[in-house]
Order: C-alpha cells, then sequence, then structure tokens
C-alpha cells in the first residue's frame, strides 16, 4: 500500500488517458440505455395498464421474464443469440456498444415499467373518471392528467436507477465492450498493477456516481417532497 504514490507518480500519466476515455464511452453507454430502458418502461407500462387482455399478456411476460434474469444473462443473449439465428445476414454494425446499449435498456425497461406502473396506480382513480366524464379521451386524460402527476412520484426511484444503471455497465467487459472497466482490466494485467489500477478506476467511478448521487437527492428535496 505504501508504494502506490510511486506506482501512481510512474504510470498515472499512462493510465489516465485511456480510463478518462473508456470513462467517456462507459457515459454514452449509460445514458444511451437509460434513455432507451425509459421508453420501455412507459410503453410496457402503459400496456400492463391496458383493458386489453392481450396487451397486459405481452408486458406481463417480457416483465415477469426479463426481470427474472440476471443483466449479464440478458447481455449474453442480447448480443451472441441474433447472430445465431440470422447468420446470413450482416451483424458488422451490431458492435459490443450497441449490444452493451439494447441488452442493459431491455433489462432496465422491465425494471422501470413496474416502477411507472405502480407510479401511475398510486394516484386515485376517481382523477381519470373525472377526465374521461369531461370528454377527454383515455389517451389525454393519460397524458395531461395522470403521467405528469405520476411523474412526481418516480422521477426519484427512477433517477436512483440511472446511478446503478451506470455502475452496471461495468458487467458490459463480459461481451467485450471497451468500457471503463475493461479498460482498467486489461491495464491492470498488462503492467501487473492490479490494486492501483482498480483503485484507479473505483475512484473515477465514484467521482461519476456521486455528483449524481447528489442529484438524485436535490431532486427530492425540491421537487417530490415540495420544499
Amino acid at each position: 500500500m505504501d508504494q502506490l504514490p510511486a506506482i501512481y507518480k510512474e504510470y498515472i500519466g499512462l493510465w489516465l488517458p485511456d480510463l478518462l476515455y473508456s470513462t467517456l464511452l462507459t457515459l454514452q453507454i449509460g445514458v444511451l440505455a437509460f434513455m432507451l430502458a425509459v421508453a420501455l418502461g412507459l410503453a410496457f407500462a402503459l400496456l400492463r395498464l391496458s383493458r386489453r387482455p392481450i396487451a397486459r399478456a405481452i408486458a406481463i411476460t417480457y416483465i415477469e421474464i426479463v426481470r427474472g434474469l440476471p443483466i449479464v444473462v440478458v447481455l449474453y443473449i442480447v448480443y451472441f443469440v441474433p447472430p445465431q439465428l440470422a447468420p446470413g445476414n450482416d451483424w458488422k454494425w451490431f458492435s459490443t456498444f450497441v449490444g452493451a446499449v439494447v441488452g442493459l435498456a431491455i433489462h432496465g425497461g422491465a425494471i422501470l415499467a413496474e416502477v411507472f406502473r405502480s407510479g401511475i396506480e398510486a394516484l386515485h382513480q376517481g382523477q381519470r373518471e373525472a377526465a374521461l366524464a369531461l370528454g377527454m379521451t383515455p389517451a389525454k386524460s393519460m397524458a395531461y392528467i395522470l403521467l405528469p402527476q405520476a411523474a412526481r412520484i418516480v422521477v426519484p426511484p427512477v433517477a436512483n436507477y440511472g446511478i446503478g444503471l451506470l455502475k452496471d455497465t461495468s458487467l458490459c467487459t463480459l461481451i467485450g465492450a471497451n468500457e471503463l472497466m475493461n479498460t482498467a482490466k486489461g491495464i491492470a494485467f498488462a503492467d501487473y498493477q492490479p490494486m492501483a489500477v482498480f483503485l484507479l478506476t473505483a475512484a473515477i467511478y465514484f467521482s461519476v456516481s456521486f455528483p449524481l448521487s447528489l442529484g438524485v437527492r436535490y431532486i427530492e428535496t425540491r421537487w417530490y417532497y415540495g420544499r
């Protein structure tokens, strides 16, 4: 442990550029996966609340199956299975970056679908009935009456999910995605300095996730609690 300052003095200039570049890719994966997960989650939450049995069955099947799988399994299925199902197609566009974004988004969509559903169902049913009585369509009552109020309920857990998603990007190293953990692993094995490299990597993860945690706390205080 007392050798760490000397190690960082010698290697920090070599390690840091690659780690910071991979951090940027990690953030890109996290942001894109989060946006897609929110879209999927909202869509399947609305299907879950639909009065049509087929729509509810589709949503329940997706949510229960995907929530019951580890993220790593979802990543493996998303990245390795499609090329085997259609080997004749050109899969060069389906990079590890794309596979990481899609896999994380599919898993996150199932989680957020239940978050959105619980937020909508927490509202009093009379609001929807009143909107329908005033002549609004079910779609308009959902868009203009229910969803804006549900947002105040679901924003804190959704934001916390986003922080967890940023750390879950480290699992994408298992499919070869060029993110922070994958780069750190390569550097650690190449220079035989695993402790120093992974401590530096942990510091980078913390420096990114801690400001996000403060932002979530601010949202909970200023918006969710109305203070």
